[in-house]
């Protein structure tokens, strides 16, 4: 058993996200183990880019109220407590509303080449106040 007591807060890359994000490594794996896993926080309007997952995403969100938006227009109002599993290959983004903080727990199962993340442009602030429009009452 090994008691892991605290682990530290980094500021999340700004090729990788908008605005300001932190986060903290629970589990960054080492073979064979794949499972990876982290405390993201999201400042109110702040939000990853558009990525995917070799083999899906699991977030549990712990914090606040955010948004999961997909290329299809799909976009998810969450909040403390909710659960959102993004499918294998899926492109999708997720952050804080513009009025909240938000935090969730990323877990991803990588593949033999790492994380399994692509990760890709950033979401528009057109496509993300569209994401706000259209959750606004749910």
């Amino acid at each position: 058993m090994k008691h892991i007591t605290s682990t530290p807060t980094a500021k999340a890359p700004a090729e990788r996200f908008t605005g300001d994000v932190y986060l903290n490594m629970i589990e960054a794996p080492t073979p064979p183990a794949r499972l990876a896993s982290a405390l993201v926080r999201f400042t109110p309007g702040a939000r990853t880019n558009w990525h995917s997952h070799a083999n899906g995403q699991t977030l549990y969100v712990t914090d606040g109220v955010g948004l999961v938006g997909t290329r299809h227009g799909n976009v998810v109002r969450v909040s403390a407590g909710h659960t959102l599993k993004c499918p294998a290959g899926e492109e999708h983004w997720h952050g804080a509303t513009d009025t909240t903080l938000m935090a969730h727990i990323a877990m991803v199962v990588g593949d033999a080449d790492g994380d399994g993340t692509t990760w890709l442009e950033p979401v528009t602030d057109e496509q993300y106040t569209d994401a706000l429009d259209s959750t606004n009452g749910t």
